[in-house]
C-alpha cells in the first residue's frame, strides 16, 4: 500500500485522484474506461433516476456570508427525501452548498473537509480562502466525466476572507471554472427564481435578520415555481438548512427562527392574496 506521503504532497485530493482514483466521488467502476468500459449489452440503456439535491443559495450581508439549501431531493418525478443536507460547513471560515446528483455531491462535501483539514496538519497553516476556492474547482474538473454520465455536481463556495475582512461567494460551472459573485447567487432547478427575488429585495450591508428572511423568501418563491425545491413543510417542522459566515465563525440558524420568519412570509403571502 503506497504511504499518504510517497509523492510528498499536502493535497489529499492528489492522493486519490493518482493512488486510489476509485475512491474519488461517482468514479466507483468507471475508473478503467467510463461509460465504454460497460459490457455491450449495457450500452444504450437509459440508466433509472437518481436522487437529486435542488436549489441552494448564498448572499452577502454586513457580517459575512448566509449560505442555505432547502432539504428536499427529487429522483425523476418523485420525491426521494425531505430532509437532505445540502450546506456544509467546510472549516471555522468556509461552507459549501452543494446542488446536482445527491450521492457525488455528498461525497464531494466529506472529501473537500478531508482535503483542507490534511492540507492544514501537513503545512501547518490554512489554505487562504482563494486556496480554497481553487481546490474545490480542481475537483469539480474531475468529476466532469461523470457529468456525461447524468451526474452533475455544482456547489457554491463561501469563506470570511480574514486577510480581506469580508465574505467573498464562488460559484463554478461543470469544468470546474471558478467565478467570484459580488453580491449573491443560487444554483439548482430553483437557482433561477431565487436569483430573480435576491436581485429585487438586494441591497447592500444588509443586517443578519434581512439577510435570512430574503434567504428564505427566494427559496419560498423558488418553490413556488420550481417542483424540485421544497418549501416551509409546517407538518412535519422541515426547513431549510441556513448558516452565517463570519470573522467568528461558522453559526448554524435554528429552525426555530426560520419559522418565525415563514409565518411572517405567509401572513404577508395571504394579505397580497
Amino acid at each position: 500500500m503506497p504511504s499518504v506521503f510517497d509523492d510528498h504532497s499536502a493535497s489529499f485530493f492528489d492522493y486519490l485522484l493518482h493512488q486510489r482514483p476509485d475512491l474519488l466521488p461517482g468514479s466507483r467502476g468507471l475508473v478503467s474506461g467510463g461509460p465504454l468500459a460497460m459490457p455491450e449489452e449495457s450500452r444504450g440503456i437509459v440508466p433509472s433516476p437518481f436522487t437529486h439535491g435542488t436549489t441552494v443559495l448564498a448572499l452577502k450581508y454586513d457580517k459575512g456570508v448566509l449560505i442555505a439549501g432547502d432539504r428536499r431531493a427529487t429522483e425523476g418525478y418523485q420525491i426521494a427525501g425531505r430532509r437532505i443536507e445540502k450546506v456544509f460547513k467546510v472549516d471555522e471560515h468556509s461552507a459549501i452548498a452543494i446542488a446536482g446528483a445527491a450521492g457525488p455531491c455528498l461525497e464531494m462535501a466529506k472529501l473537500f473537509q478531508t482535503e483542507l483539514e490534511h492540507y492544514e496538519k501537513l503545512e501547518g497553516v490554512q489554505l487562504s480562502c482563494e486556496g480554497k476556492a481553487n481546490k474545490l474547482g480542481q475537483m469539480v474538473k474531475a468529476n466532469l466525466p461523470m457529468v456525461f454520465q447524468g451526474l452533475v455536481v455544482i456547489p457554491i463556495y463561501v469563506g470570511f476572507d480574514v486577510k480581506r475582512a469580508e465574505g467573498r461567494i464562488f460559484k463554478y460551472d461543470i469544468t470546474g471554472g471558478r467565478y467570484e459573485e459580488s453580491d449573491y447567487h443560487s444554483i439548482g432547478s430553483g437557482g433561477k427564481e431565487a436569483r430573480n427575488t435576491m436581485r429585487e429585495y438586494f441591497k447592500n450591508n444588509l443586517s443578519e435578520a434581512e439577510a435570512l428572511t430574503l434567504a428564505l423568501r427566494s427559496l419560498y418563491n423558488a418553490a413556488e415555481d420550481d417542483i424540485g425545491t421544497g418549501g416551509p413543510d409546517l407538518v412535519r417542522g422541515i426547513y431549510p438548512t441556513a448558516k452565517c459566515v463570519t470573522a467568528s465563525g461558522i453559526g448554524d440558524i435554528e429552525e426555530e427562527r426560520m419559522s418565525r420568519v415563514y409565518a411572517g412570509l405567509i401572513e404577508e403571502r395571504k394579505r397580497g392574496s
